[in-house]
């Protein structure tokens, strides 16, 4: 018989500055306004397109989002800025996602009644990592007095459930007994801010879980019955920031290449019936159906894709604790949504009730994983 991996412990770190719809809109469409200034005789003679405003109502209606933290606000919303201010640190100091990272891991350790020294590997998965080396997680690991090891992955907003399942595959096979996974996400570094159809998308936070055998839990928490991961390559959500962009020929530092872009319309239709049958064959693959799901923590990219994807699994549509939306309050916060909205929305469960955790986003990439409440 196999053995009891389970979910013993979730935390979530939210960093202290929020900014709303409306002090978003104020900032861009200052921006707007200068740069239609600036540029109204070439606008006037057709050189170049006039920039357009945005809207609260443009953004509630495309995203279902009304507000977002971040590590720096003052940045952000300066219109000559427009990207958070984060100051350098010196390399004997923590980085931003190890402290975050940190506050995190500490909660999700508190709930899951353990100490560091209980734990001997540390996985973070996010969408950007903060250098190349050495390893943030490594870095995590010294932090809190870890023992084993530290693996960094970044496989977009499936970096959750492409980590937990790297946790789960590792105390499986009997590498490990008990792993936390953190995913520091930093997302207003990677977002263009005079970009209309995308800045208001994303947002800063950090989730962490702890994943254990069940013999050594001492908070029962969630059983992980399956998992099941998929990749299929697009182009149509792209970031490509790097190590070598100091070296490509002609480039600068402002060039749009280096921020998150997508083409909306392509990805909501080609991933909505992506994830829909790649849900529907991992509950099938477990003897289950979809109505054997009590609840589905889905990826928090985006309010209509997010809806579309549940009435299509249920085959109805569904009532808000099918699957609980997070992202008006937080955002798309790439990993980190679909944790936030199981750690936010699980302690309802009673024993034996099933949910299922689903990420999916750039790569294409698509996580899941079915758990049952001990």
């Amino acid at each position: 018989m196999s053995k009891s991996i389970v979910i013993s412990g979730t935390g979530l770190y939210v960093p202290p500055h929020k900014i709303s719809n409306e002090e978003l809109v104020n900032s861009f469409n200052t921006y707007v306004d200068d740069y239609n200034h600036q540029h109204k005789q070439a606008i006037e003679k057709g050189e170049i397109a006039a920039l357009e405003y945005s809207s609260t109502s443009f953004i509630e209606k495309a995203s279902g989002i009304h507000n977002r933290y971040v590590v720096d606000k003052a940045g952000i919303l300066d219109p000559k800025r427009m990207r958070p201010s984060i100051p350098a640190k010196n390399d004997d100091e923590p980085s931003l996602q190890c402290e975050m990272a940190c506050q995190a891991i500490h909660q999700a350790l508190d709930h899951a009644r353990k100490t560091p020294q209980e734990v001997d590997g540390v996985i973070v998965s996010c969408a950007n990592i903060q250098r190349a080396y050495p390893g943030i997680a490594i870095e995590i690991q010294q932090a809190l007095g870890i023992n084993g090891y530290g693996l960094d992955i970044v496989a977009a907003c499936s970096s959750a459930t492409f980590g937990m399942t790297n946790a789960y595959n590792a105390i499986a096979s009997g590498q490990n007994r008990c792993i936390v996974v953190v995913h520091p996400e930093i997302t207003s570094g990677h977002v263009n801010f005079r970009d209309r159809d995308s800045h208001f998308i994303f947002g800063d936070i950090c989730a962490a879980s702890v994943i254990e055998t069940g013999e050594t839990a001492k908070n029962a928490g969630f059983e992980i019955v399956g998992t099941k991961l998929l990749t299929s390559f697009s182009n149509n959500i792209r970031n490509n920031s790097g190590f070598l962009n100091h070296a490509e020929v002609g480039d600068n530092e402002a060039n749009p290449r280096h921020f998150f872009k997508q083409n909306g319309r392509k990805v909501f239709k080609e991933v909505v019936p992506m994830v829909e049958e790649h849900i529907l064959a991992h509950i099938s693959s477990l003897g289950l159906t979809s109505s054997d799901i009590r609840r589905y923590w889905l990826h928090q990219a985006n309010i209509n894709m997010n809806e579309l994807i549940i009435k299509k699994i249920l085959g109805k549509e569904a009532l808000p604790n099918d699957a609980p939306i997070i992202l008006d309050k937080y955002a798309n916060t790439a990993s980190c949504g679909s944790l936030i909205a199981f750690h936010l929305h699980h302690d309802d469960f009673k024993s034996g009730e099933l949910g299922l955790i689903c990420s999916f986003g750039a790569g294409y990439s698509i996580g899941s994983i079915v758990v049952r409440k001990v």
